[in-house]
């Protein structure tokens, strides 16, 4: 039915069955040509996703170079505290038990260096399996930087505040602790 005119001019000897499928592939073409297929919509989505990647590229690269500065910094701050790291005698007695990443360290130490990290002169950097006896403000420096690096820092403003609430509501204030106690 749908070709029925097409059959009538074929009988009729008007057309023949070359022109009849060039008519078809014309018809193809135009209906083609005519069809809006989103072709404008899509070079305009290719276009934001360019510049959405470039976007995404800018902040990667300056991701990266935030990462090497920073891997820079970290670098220099190892060599800084294994250059600065205070030698632990051979012939301490004291354990010194930290903690860090839920594990528990000891250092063997004498009693100046101990009394140091109480008093929050000194703090105890680990790396690599090793740990280092650090000046304070070396070891507030790599909290900073690198966290998970700090073994043990007594932030003394801390001290002062839970002083404060220990002083408050502390049903054992009035006994003493021996000096001798260590956990």
């Amino acid at each position: 039915m749908a070709n029925a005119l097409q059959d009538q001019l074929l009988k009729a000897g008007l057309a023949s069955k070359q022109k009849l499928r060039t008519a078809k592939t014309q018809k193809r073409r135009d209906k083609k040509a005519n069809i809006d297929d989103g072709s404008e919509a899509l070079k305009q989505q290719i276009a934001d996703q360019k510049k959405q990647q470039a976007l995404k590229d800018k902040q990667l690269n300056e991701q990266r170079f935030k990462e090497a500065t920073e891997r820079g910094q970290v670098r220099g701050l190892i060599t800084e505290f294994k250059k600065f790291a205070i030698s632990l005698p051979q012939d301490a007695e004291v354990k010194f038990n930290y903690t860090l990443n839920n594990k528990i360290y000891s250092l063997y130490i004498d009693e100046k260096i101990q009394k140091s990290l109480l008093n929050g002169a000194l703090g105890i950097v680990r790396y690599e399996d090793s740990s280092y006896v650090v000046p304070h403000k070396l070891a507030a420096r790599v909290q900073l930087l690198v966290p998970e690096w700090c073994g043990y820092l007594w932030d003394k403003h801390a001290e002062d505040s839970l002083e404060q609430v220990a002083d408050e509501d502390d049903p054992y204030a009035d006994y003493a602790i021996p000096d001798d106690l260590m956990w």
